[in-house]
């Protein structure tokens, strides 16, 4: 039941995450080169009235589908810390990051200030993100968890203290899926299907942070284009917190969970050179995905393996 209760707070985030990436990507991907040099009053409109329609728009979700059949309790807490190895933490604050990102792209194409830009628009993780816990706090089932706002406002923090140290991103997130057996153990935990499955198996989940080198190291002749990569996963998960001995009657085996520590290459999409802003805006949406590529994995249980190609 917790696992249910984690997928619907996942598919939420992840929804108004792709709403704000979809909506306002235009505005991101050319912020740079062509923001204006005072404020734009229609564009500012645009941006207030598209970000507050995704909002009341997730919180009409949030309190009239998911948690309608659901009795309201005095607000609690759930320490889900443990949980999954901390990879649904680095998931928040991966949509957090992304949220934030396009929230000071937009602003910026809006012609706000950059001192407002950056810390409005910077706080978008935060805002859209909070509601999300407090109703988790409110209904039977569910709790209020403070690691998930640890874990939102360090998303949010990533974008703001980028923009303010180097007026730029050097460091993006990236995100990358592969299917495990896993979900083949506990078909009905985990869900029948391969899209239930990309939400509800957190073995698959990879979450990298992509350092591009050419920012750091002005001058030099490296491509524009490559990263390097870190990334962190977690492998032998059959339940949020420890793994079951029985399925359905059915002995599981026994099954060491252990977290996954990978360094690889990687590529900064945007870097890429190109006039037309439909291809900047796919690229800029593509570079949220790590780029499959040759991986080293360290893992807690002390083996090193080589990937010729991860995903």
């Amino acid at each position: 039941m917790i696992l249910i209760y984690s997928f619907k707070k996942t598919l939420i985030i992840l929804l108004i995450f792709l709403f704000t990436i979809n909506i306002t990507g235009a505005f991101g991907q050319n912020s740079a080169s062509e923001s204006e040099n005072s404020l734009n009053n229609k564009r500012l409109r645009t941006v207030i009235v598209t970000k507050s329609a995704i909002y009341a728009g997730g919180l009409f979700l949030l309190n009239n589908v998911w948690y309608k059949n659901h009795r309201a309790v005095p607000f609690h807490f759930y320490n889900d810390w443990p949980g999954w190895i901390q990879v649904d933490k680095a998931g928040h604050i991966y949509s957090a990051y992304y949220q934030s990102k396009k929230g000071i792209d937009a602003l910026r194409w809006a012609g706000v200030s950059e001192k407002r830009a950056v810390w409005l628009g910077g706080s978008m993780g935060i805002l859209m993100q909070t509601p999300i816990e407090v109703f988790d706090g409110l209904y039977e089932g569910y709790g209020f968890s403070v690691t998930d706002m640890i874990a939102n406002t360090a998303g949010s923090a990533l974008a703001i203290g980028q923009e303010l140290l180097w007026q730029e991103q050097r460091i993006g997130m990236k995100f990358s899926y592969h299917p495990t057996r896993y979900a083949g153990f506990r078909p009905s935990y985990f869900g029948e299907s391969k899209i239930t499955r990309f939400f509800t198996d957190y073995n698959g989940h990879t979450y990298w942070l992509s350092l591009n080198l050419s920012s750091f190291i002005q001058g030099s002749k490296i491509p524009r284009w490559l990263n390097i990569s870190f990334g962190y996963g977690a492998d032998g998960m059959l339940a949020e917190f420890e793994n079951p001995h029985y399925h359905r009657q059915f002995r599981l085996p026994d099954i060491e969970r252990t977290r996954q520590l990978y360094f690889s290459i990687d590529m900064d999409l945007r870097k890429i050179q190109t006039r037309s802003k439909f291809f900047r805006l796919v690229l800029g949406t593509l570079n949220m995905i790590k780029v499959p590529a040759p991986t080293i994995e360290f893992n807690s249980s002390g083996r090193i393996a080589f990937h010729p190609v991860y995903f």
